[in-house]
């Protein structure tokens, strides 16, 4: 598809920064489980299923820095990077899959990602920001086939998932974590617990979710959740609470709820000790899919309190959206025009307060309101 012949350089990467990238990576490896690849790594030999993507094949719009630079961004550069360059300041951002597999294989390719997010973290200050994309989002799928997004994991496996966030949203994402039901379960569980506030709405669905994710993964039993109110959950708990649906905002409201759910594990992780971190490590190590590099976090968990979640919310954004059955596709949430919510996208992560997207992210846009707005009144 068509782009222009540079890339930004939000994210561009220097070498002299693999510390500071590292650091910023054990947070969001941290809120998922994936600190496990931290310690057993050192002590078993074990670790996470770790795959190298090749940046060429990810689908990342080139634009010129000139057309996108902001005072207000913090770590700008004003050089030219190619993917796989790297540089000193500026933003890092990872994928984050949440996939409905039951079996271990079903983590590399064949489910949906049920649970699509961006990790956007800025290097200069330590400050996180998640975006949930819907995974019934009418979307290029990384293939110039269109379709909800979700779609695009059990296609291509997290490779083409991450080219379809790239080409969509003008991202530069080159990094990606997978986790499954088993290994939210085990990680809640080995830190304790987690605290939520459940409602009255997902107190009548919760139980239900545990039900059906004990008979999946042919689970002993579970413990119901009786009543409404902060609460701490165990781990079955928890992921049967990611998974409701039938709540208000229905999958936006579930995709909330997942953002809940990470910003509560950060928070008991940042107090939880290093002999329960290492047990909760040893549990969850090889129930993950990544493309990180575990060796280069041992000696840098110390510093995980450097880097906190400040701000969260979803794409497409809840102005510029609509539902609607796409035909044989099904309901389907549309993005009303895909440029505009790219454009808020870049504000919202990178605080660009001008952002011009990519060619590629004008045919996408021009696409979906193609496809889609015979469907929508």
């Amino acid at each position: 598809m068509a782009g222009n012949s540079q890339r930004t350089g939000r994210t561009a990467r220097k070498s002299k920064s693999k510390g500071k990238m590292i650091i910023f990576a054990v947070e969001i490896l941290l809120i998922l489980g994936m600190l496990a690849i931290l310690f057993v790594v050192m002590r078993s030999g074990k670790g996470p299923q770790i795959v190298d993507l090749d940046p060429n094949k990810l689908g990342i719009n080139d634009k010129p820095i000139s057309n996108n630079t902001s005072e207000n961004q913090a770590g700008t550069n004003t050089g030219v990077a190619e993917p796989g360059e790297i540089v000193d300041t500026g933003y890092m951002n990872i994928a984050l899959f949440g996939v409905d597999a039951t079996t271990k294989n079903g983590i590399y390719k064949g489910s949906r990602s049920d649970t699509i997010m961006i990790a956007s973290v800025n290097m200069d200050t330590g400050d996180i920001k998640l975006v949930s994309v819907y995974r019934d989002t009418y979307l290029n799928k990384g293939t110039d086939k269109y379709d909800k997004c979700n779609h695009a994991y059990s296609e291509g496996g997290a490779e083409q998932a991450i080219k379809m966030l790239n080409m969509n949203l003008d991202m530069d994402i080159t990094n990606f974590i997978t986790v499954n039901y088993q290994s939210l379960i085990d990680l809640v569980d080995g830190l304790g617990g987690i605290y939520i506030d459940v409602n009255k709405t997902e107190l009548k669905h919760i139980n239900n979710y545990q039900a059906t994710i004990v008979k999946d993964l042919k689970l002993s039993g579970y413990t119901p959740v009786t009543t409404t109110g902060y609460q701490k959950l165990n781990g079955l708990q928890t992921t049967a609470f990611c998974r409701i649906r039938y709540i208000d905002g229905g999958d936006f409201g579930r995709a909330s709820n997942q953002r809940e759910v990470i910003k509560a594990i950060e928070e008991q992780a940042k107090k939880t000790d290093v002999v329960t971190l290492t047990n909760v490590f040893s549990k969850v190590v090889e129930e993950i899919y990544t493309s990180m590099d575990s060796k280069d976090l041992l000696n840098l968990v110390t510093n995980i309190n450097n880097y906190r979640i400040i701000d969260e919310g979803g794409f497409p954004e809840d102005s510029m959206r609509t539902t609607g059955n796409i035909g044989a596709k099904g309901s389907c949430v549309i993005p009303v025009d895909l440029e505009s919510n790219v454009v808020w996208l870049h504000k919202f992560l990178f605080d660009l307060d001008s952002y011009t997207v990519s060619d590629t992210v004008k045919e996408c846009s021009a696409k979906v309101k193609s496809d889609t707005s015979p469907y929508i009144r």
